[in-house]
């Protein structure tokens, strides 16, 4: 799940400058549970996991967005074009840190490792699909054609940003509505590849 927030800095400019690829700030914070067996650990994900403001749900893992858009201007033989862009995503990464008990079954351990690692898998694949969709309005903007005035400029690059962040938003959607579709199935699958390569380490 993520939400996102954005910004957008004008900057004006007199020389054309090389416009820097995306930037990706990230960060990672952990929320705590406790739980023995795995109806334990569920009913924990579903009271301390991060709230969705959408939605108002919690929910195992969360990554929040943040877009930054900075863009030079700059004015030759009285026309306005875009000089210099550069999208900014500030992602920061919520998941979530097991306190395990003792003697809790081994089973229990196996199942939570993997869907530990399935949930960070795909928080990380949220913050990718916004690098992507950053770079791609960075080249949108700076394909720009010339305008008679920066303000006309401007305008036309308030559109491009706003449709790009709805084109980010649409993928996540769908990148979410796919991963819930076939959760079960990969969780599974992912046990057995752990199950079939812990065998394998204990022939060896």
């Amino acid at each position: 799940m993520l939400t996102r927030t954005l910004t957008c800095l004008a900057l004006m400019a007199c020389t054309i400058v090389a416009a820097p690829a995306a930037t990706l700030t990230k960060s990672y914070s952990y929320f705590f549970i406790g739980g023995r067996t795995l109806d334990e650990i569920e009913a924990e994900l579903l009271k301390r996991g991060p709230q969705v403001k959408r939605s108002g749900d919690r929910h195992p893992g969360a990554t929040r967005m943040e877009f930054t858009t900075r863009i030079g201007y700059g004015e030759k033989n009285g026309r306005c074009r875009i000089v210099k862009a550069n999208v900014i995503v500030k992602a920061k990464v919520i998941l979530p840190k097991w306190r395990q008990a003792n003697g809790v079954d081994p089973d229990v351990r196996l199942i939570w490792s993997t869907l530990e690692s399935d949930i960070k898998r795909h928080e990380e694949s949220h913050v990718v699909i916004a690098k992507n969709h950053a770079r791609d309005m960075e080249q949108a903007l700076l394909k720009m054609s010339p305008h008679k005035t920066c303000k006309q400029a401007a305008h036309e690059a308030k559109a491009i940003t706003s449709k790009f962040l709805a084109k980010h938003d649409a993928a996540q959607s769908e990148f979410d509505r796919v991963e819930g579709i076939n959760f079960e199935r990969r969780l599974l699958r992912l046990l057995q590849n752990r199950l079939e390569r812990m065998e394998a380490s204990g022939k060896s």
